[in-house]
């Protein structure tokens, strides 16, 4: 039932802000090739399915390891800190981003890059004033030490991580 819930939670949220408003944005051909990137546009083919398998193995671990599904209304019951998120604390957000992203390259357009830039303020205003603080409550300190130990946006210590388990 959990995985349904996963499902249905993905297609109505991140479906509507990382496919349904971008082709929105650039379904009028003005709105196309606002950028000139040439062959390079075809990056962005790469980018979304980064971010798409990213989104899907978060939306995984939220599932079977944390028990519970991406929506706030029902949260994991367990701290999911595996697979991506031994990394960095939003790889979901960050799946999400590259979705949009790679659309805005693929399709040279200002307009998507410009939303990319909106939706990441949401998501920033979202993570700090709202989960991190009910995941500070719900798991204590387990939570405030992963806080420590893992970035929330950019994976900087991955370099490190491995070198530290390599030589363990």
């Amino acid at each position: 039932m959990t995985g349904i819930k996963t499902l249905i939670f993905t297609i109505l949220v991140p479906g509507t802000i990382a496919v349904y408003i971008p082709y929105h944005l650039v379904s009028s051909a003005s709105e196309r090739g606002s950028l000139l990137l040439g062959g390079f546009r075809y990056a962005g083919l790469a980018l979304m399915l980064i971010g798409t398998l990213i989104y899907l193995r978060c939306a995984w671990d939220f599932t079977f390891a944390g028990k519970g599904t991406p929506a706030p209304i029902d949260p994991p019951k367990e701290l999911v800190v595996k697979g991506l998120y031994k990394y960095v604390r939003n790889p979901m957000y960050v799946g999400v981003m590259c979705v949009i992203l790679g659309q805005a390259v693929l399709f040279e357009s200002l307009p998507l890059f410009a939303y990319a830039a909106f939706v990441f303020v949401v998501f920033n205003c979202f993570v700090l004033l709202y989960e991190e603080p009910v995941l500070r409550e719900k798991f204590g300190e387990s939570y405030r030490r992963y806080c420590d130990s893992v970035p929330r946006w950019v994976p900087t210590g991955l370099l490190r991580r491995r070198s530290s388990i390599n030589s363990a």
